[in-house]
């Protein structure tokens, strides 16, 4: 067999991805920040250098070396679980290398067989491939529609379900910038008997006290998990997850992408550590991005005629593939750095741009970007 022939249907596979303007590049870093994750600016935080620059002096250790369960337990992670069960008010916290692992390891744990696992109809990815590893049985929900929810809970009951109900949604969801409606889910799994696990990946360290997130009102109860990605507003990499000791121990001994995965960098635990006290520390951080996203999402309007999301994730939905991409090519020349995103990453014929407002712009450059924007919009309608 030639190689052409070992290779053809992969090739064949790229042109289709090609032809539907959905095929996918690398690209790097340039032009002025719409498109990153770090909300309040603490990648490049001198106090976050420092933390990890000190650590490094001290001896920690730049890899784990091992699972957590054998000699990659470092005491850097113990540390940084302790704190965070404090910041975040929770009985427990453990740490994990990203929040996809971490979504893939709670849902795949803890719903148990027989066990109905409600998703919104929009979570993360990360999410879905944890119930296809799990064992409880998944039905998704309308997006953001807690009648919903209950409506699948009355179907599994009227269909002879005993098991426990678990809920899964996210606080802030990353494409449309939207909030879930987390008391209603809430109420909704305590006359259940149920559990809420809440992805707060995009609103960790933006909202909430201290930066603590949506659900910081209700975090720490016995029925409810929830994950805070380290790597957006926090400015490192990894995830923490808090939530009851019991379940906290059913992970350390069930888990296999906790069992079996090396250990994340002690260094990126000392400055998870790190990011949690800069939360609290400089509180200016999340005003100055409140402000920003004030500004932005009049000028989104005044330029745009389009309706604000009211978080720092500013969605502008083209519809079609080639024209949603033209229009963010056009603005990465002009020095934005804006990305088109397509399905399957949203739903069909809602391929987007998302604008992801960061202490990395300012004012002026949210002025430029939607006065660009703006014209595009109106030279590709007439």
């Amino acid at each position: 067999m030639s190689d052409q022939d070992r290779l053809g249907r992969y090739e064949a596979m790229l042109r289709g991805l090609e032809r539907r303007h959905s095929l996918r590049r690398l690209s790097g870093r340039s032009g002025i920040d719409f498109a990153s994750n770090d909300y309040i600016g603490l990648a490049t935080s001198p106090r976050l250098k420092a933390a990890v620059a000190a650590a490094l002096e001290a001896g920690v250790p730049v890899g784990a070396t091992g699972s957590r369960l054998l000699r990659g337990n470092d005491p850097a992670h113990a540390a940084l679980e302790a704190e965070a069960a404090r910041f975040f008010g929770s009985e427990a916290a453990l740490f994990f290398s990203g929040g996809y692992m971490a979504n893939l390891a709670v849902i795949g744990t803890l719903p148990q067989k027989g066990d109905l696992l409600l998703m919104d109809d929009l979570i993360h990815a990360s999410a879905h491939e944890g119930a296809r590893a799990g064992r409880a049985e998944p039905v998704l929900f309308a997006h953001n529609d807690a009648g919903a929810a209950e409506d699948a809970i009355r179907a599994f009951r009227a269909a002879g379900g005993t098991g426990k109900v678990w809920i899964a949604a996210e606080s802030l969801y990353s494409m449309d910038g939207d909030r879930a409606p987390l008391a209603d889910l809430l109420a909704l799994a305590d006359r259940q008997d149920g559990f809420l696990l809440v992805d707060e990946a995009h609103a960790t360290g933006v909202y909430g006290p201290d930066g603590r997130g949506l659900a910081a009102g209700f975090e720490g109860r016995e029925n409810v998990v929830v994950l805070h990605t380290c790597g957006k507003a926090m400015g490192g990499s990894g995830a923490l997850v808090t939530l009851p000791k019991v379940l906290a121990d059913i992970i350390v001994n069930r888990c296999r992408p906790f069992i079996f995965a090396t250990a994340p960098s002690p260094l990126m635990a000392v400055a998870a550590q790190a990011a949690l006290t800069i939360m609290t520390d400089e509180p200016e951080r999340r005003e100055r991005l409140a402000a920003l996203v004030a500004h932005a999402g009049r000028r989104l309007r005044e330029t745009c005629s389009l309706a604000p999301s009211g978080s720092q994730i500013l969605p502008v939905i083209v519809g079609d593939n080639g024209r949603a991409m033209a229009l963010a090519g056009l603005l990465q020349h002009a020095g934005y750095d804006v990305r088109g995103v397509r399905p399957p990453t949203v739903p069909p014929g809602t391929a987007r741009l998302r604008i992801s407002l960061t202490l990395n712009a300012d004012q002026p450059a949210v002025d430029g970007l939607f006065d660009l924007l703006g014209a595009a919009l109106r030279e590709q309608a007439a």
